[in-house]
């Protein structure tokens, strides 16, 4: 896209280093259908996890769906607190982050319900075996149901679906939801086991505490394919990126459940020589795809700066990790967390400028009235976070270089 922006507001004050952010513009009143999608979306989400819940308590009674609501909840707090540390530079909406737990919660989950128990009718009927439902059709079931609520935020969001760090997140967010309600009907099973509470126990200790990245880990591969497609104009990438995500969910799923149905020793034969090392790859692309972020940040805001909306200082900030936490410690410090939370929105709005920018030279947006809304709602941003510092305002020091 060509190098330049509108011209900045006249005497824009500078923040130096860790440039405040504000409460951002108003948002726009919903459009009667915006509303009536988000009614839409509620209700089946509601009906579709009621559904799922009732299907799981037929089949193991309150007695075993209670205890499992409230056990399978455990793991779930700290593993979206890590996923949402790795999407510190622009954080993605509260109300997509809550759809994709949702998706995966209620209508992959209760999809996931009927599509094994068909699947395993079929397999028996041909075969006369259904030990292997869950090595060869639950897998490519349940990835697929969960890939399609991730592609679904892809295409109705597309600007909250920047590349390979959403795709990740949203697809942890999706994984997450559906192992919720997959370890209430295992803990559910496990309790009315003849072992009682020692299979109980073993569930717990193997879903909840060793393996609670599992069904996250094998959705962010679709994630990462649909965020390339998301970042790239090549139809070639488009179409290959997410497919092959999804050729690489569904095998690391069917090792993973083949592993757990072939005995203790070859479980953590496979868990510590596959699981671990994927674990460890995912989150290595994970913090490359961040810096990646932060990298597209300083270049794509240093236009601002030549037109004025930004300080070099600002842009600095905003490109470092490092920085944007000194910014937030000081701001905090000055005035609390009125500042705190002023200082996020203008981080955000900045990233967010960056981000339309990116697409824009990659030729899938452009920017018109969104960059003109956004660069107005960075202007609300800073006069909000400069109303709610202490006087004197005196400028904070520049970021470490």
């Amino acid at each position: 896209m060509p190098d330049d922006a509108p011209g900045g507001p006249a005497g824009t004050p500078a923040l130096a280093a860790p440039s405040g952010a504000g409460a951002g513009g108003a948002p726009a009143a919903r459009a009667p259908r915006g509303r009536s999608l988000l009614v839409l979306t509620v209700l089946v989400l509601l009906v579709c996890g009621s559904l799922s819940i009732a299907a799981v308590t037929m089949e193991v009674g309150l007695r075993g769906t209670l205890p499992g609501l409230l056990l399978a909840a455990v793991p779930v707090g700290p593993v979206l607190a890590t996923v949402m540390w790795l999407d510190r530079h622009e954080a993605e909406p509260p109300h997509l982050l809550a759809f994709a737990f949702g998706w995966g919660a209620c209508v992959a989950s209760l999809g996931a319900l009927v599509l094994n128990s068909l699947g395993s009718q079929l397999l028996h009927r041909a075969v006369g075996d259904v030990t292997s439902t869950s090595v060869l059709v639950a897998p490519l079931v349940e990835e697929s149901l969960k890939g399609l609520g991730l592609l679904l935020v892809l295409l109705l969001q597309r600007r909250h679906f920047d590349g390979v760090v959403d795709g990740i997140v949203y697809a942890a967010f999706v994984g997450v939801g559906f192992a919720y309600l997959e370890n209430v009907l295992y803990l559910g099973r496990a309790l009315g086991a003849p072992e009682g509470q020692a299979s109980f126990v073993a569930v717990f200790v193997l879903r909840c505490l060793v393996s609670p990245f599992a069904h996250p880990l094998f959705t962010m591969a679709v994630g990462v394919g649909l965020g390339l497609a998301a970042s790239h104009r090549s139809r070639l990438v488009r179409v290959v990126a997410p497919v092959a995500g999804l050729v690489v969910s569904v095998v690391l799923h069917a090792l993973w459940n083949a592993s757990a149905s072939s005995g203790v020793t070859t479980f953590i034969e496979l868990y510590l020589l596959l699981q671990v090392p994927v674990f460890v790859a995912a989150v290595g692309v994970a913090l490359a795809a961040r810096s990646r972020e932060a990298r597209l940040v300083g270049r794509h805001l240093q236009v601002y700066v030549r037109t004025g909306w930004l300080t070099a200082d600002e842009v600095r900030t905003l490109s470092s990790t490092g920085g944007r936490r000194l910014a937030r410690r000081q701001v905090a410090r000055g005035g609390g967390r009125p500042a705190l939370a002023a200082l996020r929105e203008f981080h955000e709005t900045a990233t967010e400028l960056a981000f339309l920018r990116d697409r824009a030279r990659r030729g899938v947006a452009r920017p018109g009235a969104e960059e003109t809304a956004l660069l107005e709602r960075l202007v609300a941003d800073r006069a909000q976070l400069l109303a709610v510092l202490p006087p004197p305002r005196a400028p904070l020091p520049p970021a470490p270089r």
